[in-house]
């Protein structure tokens, strides 16, 4: 997952989803800040489901205390619902924009 605001890129954080203690996750995580999100296998998350778990508002007018109209892509072409519908699907190229136009992605390198 992207994220541009105001037309500069901004990390997604590292732990998103990771407990500090006992070694326990929520379904989706976040482990380096290139913003691939791990999750567990068979879980049908959203996009809102990974915001709520990283305590950060999304909304189509906002998110992560941005605010304007949010525009979404996948795999490089525009998401045509609700933002926070957005299935976390494997290998899915998301871009979310708020306050300025940055050209999406297609594709992304992931780890094997």
């Amino acid at each position: 997952m992207e994220l541009f605001a105001d037309k500069r890129a901004l990390l997604f954080p590292t732990g998103i989803g990771v407990s500090t203690r006992g070694g326990c996750s929520y379904p989706a995580r976040t482990e380096s800040p290139t913003g691939v999100v791990e999750s567990i296998p068979g879980a049908k998350l959203t996009v809102a489901d990974l915001f709520a778990i990283w305590g950060q508002p999304l909304s189509d007018r906002g998110f992560a205390g941005f605010h304007g109209p949010v525009h979404a892509w996948v795999g490089g072409c525009p998401w045509p619902g609700k933002v926070g519908s957005i299935p976390l699907a494997r290998h899915a190229e998301i871009v979310l924009e708020v306050g300025g136009y940055v050209p999406p992605h297609r594709l992304f390198l992931f780890p094997s």
